[in-house]
């Protein structure tokens, strides 16, 4: 007889938004200047005149169409939940303005910190880097309890830095990946490709990292593994287009560009709403 199906579990589990257990840190934190992405200008720490008291967005299911793209676009990776139930265990900027300052500013800290976890989650599923596991598993160890780290802590803490050397971890385990691949392309790293036709160009497994990739047409281009970390795919058209097995993509870079129910994507990275 089989035994148990035991559960499975997420591993980016709390790297995905919570909203039900912040305080609305992304509503009030930043400052919003009226532009494209922005109906409105709001100073930073102000609170955005939408955010209910119940901490909730009162135009969630309409931003775009009320003029707040910019939003649908911003992923805190869990840090929203991180900050208001970890570090100020359970306490907010609203009934306890004296800690509002240290919360916002921990913010932009702790989204970084949960933003190279999640690239780690996928570096650690990668079965390509596999002779890398024991450093992949260190850096998750040191990340996880950084961002457990009080709030003074955090605020000292050179992310700059710690992102460099993780980076540097992430594309030898790209390098890994992408080196079996039946086809390599030239390396774009940071390569300006704004407003290209790429649909005859040879993208597979290449390195497009921190790749301008604004308005680029990609329809049904074959990118193989190719690594997107920090790719700018801002109304990239990606409809029809396999990125199923492309490299450290993430949900505000599939927000900000323009895709379809046949756009395949990684199992970690859901379609957003506005591609139906």
């Amino acid at each position: 007889m089989p035994g148990p199906q035991l559960p499975v579990v997420d591993p980016r589990a709390e790297l995905r938004a919570d909203c039900s257990r912040c305080a609305g840190l992304c509503c009030v934190a930043p400052a919003f200047a009226a532009s494209a992405d922005f109906a409105i200008d709001k100073p930073a720490g102000t609170p955005c005149r939408h955010l209910g008291e119940d901490f909730r967005c009162g135009i969630h299911a309409r931003l775009r169409e009320r003029g707040f793209p910019g939003c649908t676009v911003f992923d805190c990776f869990g840090a929203g939940q991180r900050i208001t139930q970890g570090t100020f265990g359970g306490r907010s900027w609203r009934e306890a303005p004296e800690i509002a300052a240290a919360q916002f500013a921990v913010l932009p800290v702790v989204r970084q910190l949960h933003e190279v976890l999640w690239y780690l989650a996928e570096a650690a599923e990668r079965p390509e880097a596999r002779a890398l596991a024991a450093e992949v598993a260190a850096a998750r160890e040191e990340v996880e309890r950084l961002a457990a780290g009080t709030a003074d802590e955090l605020g000292a803490l050179d992310v700059g830095d710690l992102r460099a050397r993780v980076g540097e971890l992430l594309g030898r385990v790209s390098d890994r990946v992408r080196a079996g691949a039946p086809a390599r392309a030239k390396d774009r790293r940071g390569a300006d490709l704004m407003g290209r036709d790429l649909r005859r160009v040879d993208l597979r497994a290449a390195s497009l990292r921190g790749a301008y990739l604004i308005g680029a047409d990609l329809r049904g281009v074959d990118l193989g593994p190719a690594d997107l970390l920090g790719a700018d795919l801002r109304v990239a058209d990606v409809r029809g287009t396999d990125l199923s097995r492309v490299l450290f993509l993430t949900r505000p870079q599939v927000e900000a560009a323009r895709g379809d129910a046949a756009t395949r994507l990684p199992a970690a990275v859901h379609p957003p709403a506005h591609w139906a």
